[in-house]
């Protein structure tokens, strides 16, 4: 007799599990007062570099000149600090306060309801997977100190793949390595990310925790099973239409 198809989760993970208030803390902390004599609020900063970070990072991942996001980060600095409108951003901040807010990414914590999320999963026989970008052990970190259990082997890495979402090749990656038969969910807060997993497969659930609008007019392909305003209701959803 043949097993039954098994049930699987990829979750983004930050942005999706891990929220960026942290970030944006340790950014205020460390160059807040200059950046406002500019004008400039520290949580519009940290998006805005962080979001040049990744349209680089994507772009050199596409030219085939893979670099972990980190690196990419640390490269961006003062150029996203000159193009917010600061005429000597090496006379405003230090490559110390420069990695001291790059550190703010490690500082990253879950967001309420995140283990209530996987438990909800788990107790309807679903295999929760974290695809993320940068170091594993790092990831896992946010996990181990809200003592949310969620095994190494569980973690897929960019890096590993030396390919970045939302290049389809990532997604495929991920896909093949769950059972050909098996349901497979990718779950995110970043309608492209849900966006691009679905067009290998994996069925979509979208939560608005990070983004809040999902602008369907732009993303007008998504095929969504799920859009849901927390992670729990998420998960239920993602119980309720596996039935």
């Amino acid at each position: 007799m043949s097993s039954q198809p098994q049930k699987h989760v990829v979750f983004d993970v930050v942005g999706t599990c891990v929220s960026f208030d942290a970030y944006y803390a340790r950014i205020d902390e460390v160059l807040g007062p200059k950046l406002r004599t500019h004008t400039i609020t520290p949580q519009h900063f940290g998006f805005t570099w962080q979001t040049a970070a990744e349209l680089e990072f994507t772009f050199l991942s596409i030219s085939g000149s893979y670099k972990a996001y980190k690196e990419v980060m640390r490269g961006l600095f003062y150029r996203t600090l000159s193009l917010c409108g600061v005429a000597d951003p090496r006379a405003l901040a230090t490559d110390a306060e420069r990695d001291q807010c790059i550190e703010g990414y490690g500082a990253l914590q879950l967001r309420p309801g995140c283990r209530e999320t996987f438990r909800l999963l788990r107790d309807n026989g679903f295999t929760v997977w974290c695809f993320t970008t940068g170091d594993v052990q790092r990831v896992k970190g946010y996990f181990e100190r809200a003592s949310v259990d969620m095994p190494v082997d569980n973690f897929i890495s960019c890096d590993s793949l030396g390919v970045a979402k939302p290049a389809l090749p990532a997604y495929q990656a991920v896909w093949k390595r769950l059972g050909a038969d098996d349901v497979k969910w990718f779950a995110a807060a970043h309608l492209w990310d849900v966006a691009a997993a679905t067009k290998v497969g994996f069925r979509g659930a979208w939560s608005s925790v990070l983004e809040k609008e999902p602008c369907l007019d732009v993303f007008s392909d998504a095929k969504l099973d799920v859009v849901a305003g927390g992670l729990e209701e998420m998960a239920q959803q993602i119980v309720d239409k596996s039935r």
